[in-house]
């Protein structure tokens, strides 16, 4: 697992609060983090500690915590509105010693490290946005064709077809802007620009299409037995998690007008 997020911390992994204080041969950490993926099963967790108050930036390091450590607990395994099969946990930190050997890269590199991989995290939220849609459009494609109302099946009616054609265009246009994209990521030429304008916009499609896939199932949508009722409930995350879509915005706001 890795361990990102706190109680009060979650885009602005500037304000994680977790620390690290420095004894002999380690670390002695303190802190609590929250809705932690994997963070139930896992043996070990990469943990974002804070373990320079004044060096900025150059104040974290991601620590290796390993299951058994004194000190090291596991809260809750948090109740979501979807995603059931994915274990999301509380950890609590209680002056956990964390040896020398468990500083993963170096000391003060941490937000830096994981900086540099946000772009790919991004990305990946992106082509599984993709992904989902596509699965839920072909699934209502085939539900439209064999539901009847008024004596025809509603993919016959003028309404249904204009909404297919929409998603369809949608998926389509998005689809091939992640593609531009995964093909820089594989040229090392990938922007933090450009990942976070994928993740943004495939997310918002993803829950734009899913949205109105459930419509088309009418009251069948709103039933968990229809695969469209379950990715409705999944979607909602992809928004939030990787970075709220507010700061991709930002992001992409800050790189239009110049500001560093």
């Amino acid at each position: 697992a890795i361990a990102m997020t706190e109680p009060g911390t979650g885009s602005d992994l500037r304000g994680i609060r977790t620390s690290g204080t420095r004894v002999d041969g380690g670390w002695r950490v303190n802190g609590s983090k929250t809705f932690i993926t994997n963070g139930i099963q896992s043996d070990l967790v990469i943990v974002v500690v804070r373990t320079d108050p004044a060096g900025g930036s150059q104040g974290f390091s991601l620590l290796v915590v390993e299951r058994g450590m004194t000190g090291f607990t596991r809260g809750r395994k948090l109740a979501k509105i979807g995603l059931h099969a994915q274990d999301t946990a509380e950890l609590f930190f209680d002056d956990v010693f964390v040896p020398d050997t468990h500083v993963l890269g170096t000391v003060g590199g941490g937000f830096g490290q994981l900086v540099s991989h946000l772009p790919l995290e991004r990305l990946s939220i992106a082509a599984h946005a993709i992904a989902l849609a596509d699965a839920v459009l072909a699934d209502t494609i085939a539900y439209t064709q064999q539901r009847v109302a008024f004596g025809q099946p509603i993919a016959d009616f003028q309404n249904t077809r204009f909404e297919l054609a929409e998603l369809s265009t949608e998926l389509d246009v998005t689809r091939a802007f992640v593609d531009r994209a995964v093909l820089a990521h594989g040229e090392n030429d990938l922007t933090v620009v450009d990942a976070a304008k994928a993740k943004w916009w495939a997310t918002e499609v993803q829950n734009r299409v899913v949205d109105r896939c459930l419509q088309l199932h009418g009251g069948y949508g709103y039933m968990l037995e229809y695969p469209v009722a379950r990715a409705f409930q999944d979607s909602r995350i992809q928004k939030i998690f990787g970075g709220t879509n507010e700061i991709m915005k930002q992001i992409i706001g800050r790189d239009i007008i110049g500001r560093k």
